[in-house]
């Protein structure tokens, strides 16, 4: 092999740094465009109609309330999004589909007192709702447990003002109306962002079976009375309309038996007084034909009989029923 055999051969060496050049380029372009399509899609955020978001720029919140896509600074402003459907949770039970904020002790926060010293196991639940976004992000650390705490105020205060029959039976309604009027209060001067939409009792039992049993005896004849008033006052409503059409149909036979009566009284008073007037132009004619109309009306009532000459009575030769 020769000298000029070896000048032809190629430099591989320079070759292999013309592709690594080529490929560092390739992949600082692969990153570049890989961190520009990052940039870009962290640009942009969606809000869904059950949502809102707090967009939080150099520290200071605030909330973005219109839904659908927005654009927002990468690495500059964060977004937050908070649901603000109608949410809820267990007190005093524990619930698989809600968060209990009842913890381990959750049958014992059940347990409360009534104003008569007795103890019953009220189990409520609380919906609520978020209306402020930036406080309830900001303004305490977890709403939803601060409103957990309130109502747990709320019910046992309320639940101790009232008797234990009220609790489990009457008074169901009234007692909700002031805990969430209570506690509606107190959210309103605390001011988190978030509000009661409303608050009911589950159930309410007595802790023994005894008192569980009297109760239900009481609450059964209680119903019992209810269905009995319900079917007396049914009654009364059937028979009040058939009542008063009997008293209607008896006054109205009233006041036509009366105008019957006045009629014949006025009619009556209207003969006398056209015969009184016949009698004073002609007394004799008069007179005389008023006999033969009252014979007209006596005699075919009569019953007739033929006597004897001497006067008896007892032979009777023909009867005649009627004499005319």
């Amino acid at each position: 092999m020769t000298m000029d055999d070896f000048k032809k051969k190629p430099d591989f060496g320079s070759m292999n740094g013309g592709s690594l050049k080529k490929a560092g380029k390739a992949a600082v372009i692969a990153a570049v465009i890989i961190a520009v399509l990052i940039i870009i899609g962290g640009s942009f955020y969606s809000i869904q109609e059950e949502e809102q978001a707090v967009v939080c720029t150099f520290g200071v919140p605030k909330a973005v309330t219109q839904s659908g896509l927005h654009f927002k600074i990468p690495f500059v402003q964060t977004v937050t999004k908070v649901n603000t459907t109608i949410q809820g949770f267990a007190i005093g039970y524990s619930s698989d589909s809600e968060l209990n904020y009842n913890g381990a002790e959750g049958a014992d926060n059940s347990m409360m007192i009534t104003s008569d010293y007795n103890f019953i196991h009220v189990d409520f639940y609380a919906e609520y709702r978020v209306t402020d976004p930036v406080k309830a992000l900001y303004a305490s650390q977890d709403p939803k447990l601060i409103l957990a705490n309130i109502a747990q105020n709320c019910i046992r205060t309320t639940i101790g003002s009232y008797g234990v029959d009220a609790v489990l039976t009457t008074g169901k309604n009234e007692i909700q109306s002031n805990i969430k009027n209570m506690i509606m209060e107190k959210l309103d001067s605390i001011d988190i962002g978030i509000q009661l939409v409303n608050i009911t009792i589950q159930d309410a039992e007595p802790p023994t079976d005894e008192v569980i049993t009297a109760f239900k005896s009481v609450e059964t004849a209680k119903q019992g009375k209810e269905t009995a008033l319900n079917n007396a006052n049914k009654y009364r409503n059937e028979q009040i309309p058939s009542a008063e059409a009997e008293a209607d149909k008896i006054v109205q036979d009233a006041e036509a038996d009366k105008q019957a009566r006045i009629n014949e009284a006025e009619g009556q008073v209207a003969r006398f007084n056209a015969m009184y007037d016949e009698y004073v132009k002609y007394p004799a004619v008069t007179k005389q034909r008023m006999f033969y109309e009252t014979m007209e009306d006596v005699l075919p009532g009569m019953k007739i009989l033929i006597q004897g000459a001497d006067g008896s009575t007892v032979q009777q030769i023909m009867p005649l029923d009627k004499f005319n």
